[in-house]
């Protein structure tokens, strides 16, 4: 099935439509800011909206542009919006266009109230910690932020090795909003089949946090119809830098659903009901398994919604069969 011939059902319609690698933020303002990867992957754009569906219409802005040539002019991936201790935050990967695979995390800044129609800052390349000399030498992507117990940490994507590359996710406390303050330890590399499929990759962390368990998602594998998500978790009062603190899941939590016409699922990120009772994933997927040609330029990739419901076990359930239409 290609993108000529898909069946539209009710588990793939979109919420926002070519939008890939979503993040939503609900911020004290009470709106929800919306950025994703776009498929030209030369800009980074906002939307703001009251309501979760309403990002469907919102108007799209764009806050920043790539660059012509040099750092930050090639492959603007995977953008996430945060707000720490007053200020606003893009997170982002960008290439070069003299060196395109050269990926590397990049981060803006806003010191207005209104992220989408604020003046952006560039604070260059994410910084590693002055004892640490090895962060982000290498392909580095997919970073998000969260707090627990006063502290921000910072979780990304790298990929090591020689030959076959691997992607693996790290983890360090911040410093500030762009510094490390810890070296970089490793959280998760693929372990299993699911993650080893056309590559190994683990990338795309997301956090969700619920009473005293923090969860975090990644997504494994290449990015087809094998694309899936996977998760961690650790108690929040553990330490967070110890691998041992963080348990992983043998088996990945949301896969590709043929009859459901839903391919690839993953990279997402999570935000809160407007009554703030429900926890919702956003996520991108295809409506269709062929992909013709490079599969980084088709545009397919879709924004959708689910809520995350929680079992016996106080443990995440992600299901298609609670997919949120727009």
């Amino acid at each position: 099935m290609n993108r000529d011939n898909f069946k539209e059902t009710y588990y793939n319609k979109p919420l926002i439509t070519e939008r890939a690698d979503p993040y939503v933020y609900l911020h004290s303002d009470g709106y929800y800011y919306f950025t994703a990867s776009v498929p030209a992957y030369d800009k980074i754009i906002l939307r703001k909206a009251k309501e979760l569906k309403g990002l469907a219409a919102a108007e799209e802005q764009v806050i920043w542009n790539k660059h012509e040539s040099g750092l930050m002019s090639y492959h603007i991936w995977a953008p996430e919006l945060h707000y720490i201790d007053g200020n606003w935050y893009i997170y982002f990967a960008a290439g070069e266009k003299e060196d395109i695979w050269r990926i590397r995390p990049y981060v803006l800044t806003c010191k207005e109230a209104d992220p989408a129609t604020g003046s952006w800052e560039e604070l260059g390349p994410m910084q590693s910690t002055d004892e640490d000399e090895f962060s982000f030498r290498s392909f580095s992507l997919d970073a998000t932020v969260f707090e627990n117990n006063g502290r921000n940490y910072y979780v990304w994507a790298e990929k090591v090795g020689v030959g076959k590359m691997i992607s693996n996710l790290y983890i360090a406390e911040l410093e500030t909003p762009w510094k490390l303050k810890t070296v970089q330890v490793l959280l998760t590399t693929p372990d299993y089949s699911w993650e080893r499929v056309g590559y190994w990759v683990d990338e795309g962390p997301a956090v969700l946090k619920r009473d005293n368990r923090i969860f975090l998602t990644f997504s494994s594998s290449a990015t087809g119809e094998c694309y899936c998500v996977g998760m961690l978790y650790a108690d929040t009062a553990s330490d967070l830098l110890d691998p041992i603190s963080w348990r992983k899941l043998n088996q990945p939590v949301l896969t590709s659903d043929r009859e459901k016409g839903v391919f690839g699922p993953g990279h997402n990120s999570f935000t809160k009901s407007e009554d703030g009772t429900k926890d919702i994933m956003v996520f991108h997927a295809r409506q269709y398994d062929e992909i013709i040609g490079d599969s980084l330029r088709d545009p397919g990739r879709h924004a959708m919604l689910l809520e995350v419901k929680w079992d016996d076990r106080n443990m995440p359930v992600f299901s298609l069969e609670n997919k949120i239409n727009p």
